[in-house]
């Protein structure tokens, strides 16, 4: 089974922009979040009853990328991800009063289920920037936008609750707030780290 990485941070921080410019130095099975696609991002920013039919929606969704994905015979390079959506997003929505406490434990519930029966991730790029990057880059994004930048720091923080479970070897944290849209410093960095976790 091949290799899975993703890349994970908050909303703005540039998880797809990295991930493009990774894929133009390396060749890898790329899943993307796909926020236009999925049936219920849009009606949930209008209304706040579709956040549960959303989140499971995505799981499901992150779920699936991953097991076909992983039988592509290439590494794979995730925009987010199945461990992000839940231990980033399900838990800001709940936070946030989006998810009531029954709908989030049965979003725990498919998560843990679904984790038990696909691999982790191998290696996780947790991105990081202050937080007049992220506005601003929220600002010029043209799609859906459901985290602000307000919510920032708090996703934040649920982001680094989850990373502090994780064997240390397996993440590579690297702040983004002053890099072009090439990367030109994380992209080495990174294809070397993905170099030594093997092919």
């Amino acid at each position: 089974m091949n290799k899975l990485i993703v890349i994970a941070g908050a909303s703005g921080v540039g998880k797809t922009t990295l991930a493009n410019a990774l894929c133009k130095n390396y060749d890898f099975a790329t899943a993307y979040e796909q926020h236009a696609e999925r049936p219920f991002q849009a009606l949930f920013k209008r209304d706040v009853k579709f956040a549960l039919a959303n989140q499971v929606d995505y799981l499901l969704y992150r779920a699936e990328q991953e097991r076909q994905l992983r039988t592509s015979g290439k590494p794979v390079l995730m925009d987010g991800g199945l461990d992000l959506d839940f231990y980033g997003f399900t838990r800001l929505f709940h936070a946030k009063g989006w998810l009531d406490n029954p709908s989030f434990d049965l979003c725990r519930r498919f998560h843990a289920l679904t984790r038990s029966l696909l691999p982790p991730p191998d290696l996780i790029i947790a991105l990081s920037a202050d937080s007049n990057t992220v506005r601003e880059r929220l600002a010029a994004r043209n799609r859906i936008n459901i985290a602000s930048g307000e919510d920032a720091k708090l996703l934040e923080g649920f982001v680094n609750d989850w990373l502090a479970s994780i064997s240390p070897e397996k993440i590579l944290r690297i702040d983004v707030s002053s890099e072009s849209a090439d990367y030109p410093v994380s992209v080495p960095l990174i294809l070397d780290k993905i170099k030594d976790i093997g092919e």
